[in-house]
């Protein structure tokens, strides 16, 4: 079976390395994207199990990046998670509440533990295994 692959929507270059080496170290293949627009376009091209979004970039923002992938077709069901500086609860319930994001980390509180966690958490809840496909779970 190939490896789950992770696409990191990032402006900066060290964060998309350090996610690189903590996922990869965890098993996953990362794939490195500068900013929104190039992040929408490989989402079409690479098809990847999950994407890590920064929400607060130059030119195409997180919720632009959203918007747009909302509306095609092709990358419209790839689960999104928030990966930002907004660390205010308010920040966090009005994001989830007007976006189809799955969930919400803050940067600067980033355990990489916990970070694995949360993204293992959303790929089995999008993509249950066989077993829990049978069962109804």
């Amino acid at each position: 079976m190939s490896k789950t692959k992770i696409l990191c929507v990032e402006d900066d270059p060290d964060m998309i390395e350090y996610l690189e080496l903590v996922l990869g170290k965890a098993g996953y293949e990362v794939i490195g994207a500068d900013g929104g627009a190039q992040g929408l376009e490989l989402m079409r091209r690479e098809q990847p199990d999950l994407v890590l979004l920064d929400l607060m970039m130059p030119e195409i923002d997180g919720a632009e990046v959203l918007l747009r992938k909302g509306k095609d077709e092709s990358i419209r069901d790839i689960p999104v998670i928030a990966l930002t500086a907004l660390n205010t609860p308010f920040d966090q319930i009005m994001w989830l509440a007007r976006t189809d994001l799955q969930d919400f980390v803050v940067k600067s509180k980033l355990p990489r533990r916990e970070l694995v966690a949360r993204i293992e958490r959303v790929l089995k809840t999008h993509f249950p295994s066989d077993e829990e496909a049978e069962e109804g779970g």
